[in-house]
């Protein structure tokens, strides 16, 4: 806040204007090479969200001033400025402030002064605000990606990136295997146990996928009880092993007791690029069948489809 006497010192090259309640001065975007000091009403200031709304992030009273970074910097206005109330500023256009600056240096000093000390406390509350809002984004991102109970990421980001990793193994020339995994029962699981021992079977059968997949896999929770995992430059039969070893760790859970299911148990199909399928929709298929095959032979099992040559002379 600028005290009487500078007021005074700088209102002699200022332009008042009175601004009506709702109107805006400038918004965010706009170019602009004036300042405002404010005589008498409230100023809001807001930026532009993501989704289209608005968030108010200061007002000005009497005696405060704004608008100053688009003269220090020849900056775009950095968000939009409105009277909140019936309001009178003053304008202090770029040419006129220099002038003052030159013509009356003393002064200036002062009131430039007081004036950095006041926009730099305005820019680190502008830091500490933005460093919120890039968490809350980096968090809205994170769940617009990934299954709430789990972590695990969701069917909607599989659909996406399915498609970025097989057009990588295509050009480079790289394998990709596909791993579509059930858990054996899970509505059996929910009716004897409940649907909280439900979720403590997935998020345990979770725990044993991202203990045995490396950084670069990806797992996504496909449907309730499904998940499907992507292996990046993984033969079929490279696959295939480490589908075994989540199969037969997650038998090992303890979890059930006393009820009508004693283990916890997935079937797994396995299908490989390029060894079963010469595009991903053949992939997909491949391992869609041979998870279907697992189910058919007895569950608690991983099996890998059929060399594409092989299923071709099969029909399949």
């Amino acid at each position: 806040m600028l005290d009487p006497g500078e007021l005074t010192a700088v209102s002699r090259i200022m332009e008042e204007e009175h601004v009506p309640a709702g109107k805006k001065l400038f918004s965010q975007g706009d170019a602009g090479n004036e300042l405002f000091i404010v005589l008498k009403g409230c100023i809001g200031s807001s930026i532009s969200l993501e989704d289209g709304s608005q968030r108010e992030i200061a007002e000005f009273h009497a005696g405060n001033f704004f608008g100053e970074m688009s003269i220090f910097e020849s900056a775009p206005r950095s968000a939009t400025c409105y009277a909140k109330e019936n309001s009178r500023v003053l304008k202090l256009p770029e040419k006129s402030f220099f002038s003052f600056i030159q013509e009356n240096s003393e002064t200036a000093i002062k009131i430039m002064y007081r004036m950095l000390n006041i926009t730099t406390q305005r820019l680190e509350n502008t830091g500490e605000f933005l460093s919120e809002m890039v968490t809350w984004g980096e968090d809205a991102r994170k769940r617009a990606v990934t299954d709430e109970l789990t972590g695990v990421y969701n069917r909607r980001f599989l659909e996406d990136v399915i498609v970025d990793h097989f057009r990588s193994a295509q050009r480079d020339g790289t394998s990709l295997s596909l791993v579509m995994v059930d858990l054996d029962r899970f509505r059996e699981i929910n009716e004897g146990f409940g649907n909280e021992m439900g979720d403590r079977v997935i998020l345990e059968a979770v725990r044993v996928f991202k203990e045995r997949l490396r950084e670069t896999d990806v797992i996504a929770r496909y449907g309730g009880d499904e998940f499907t995992v992507l292996l990046p430059r993984t033969s079929l039969d490279e696959a295939t092993t480490m589908a075994w070893g989540i199969c037969r760790e997650i038998a090992s859970l303890t979890l059930l007791q006393g009820g009508p299911i004693q283990q916890i148990t997935t079937s797994q199909g396995v299908a490989g690029y390029p060894e079963c399928a010469s595009d991903l929709k053949e992939l997909r298929a491949a391992a869609d069948e041979a998870l279907y095959r697992a189910k058919e032979a007895g569950k608690n099992c991983v099996v890998s489809a059929s060399p594409r040559e092989d299923r071709i002379e099969d029909g399949r």
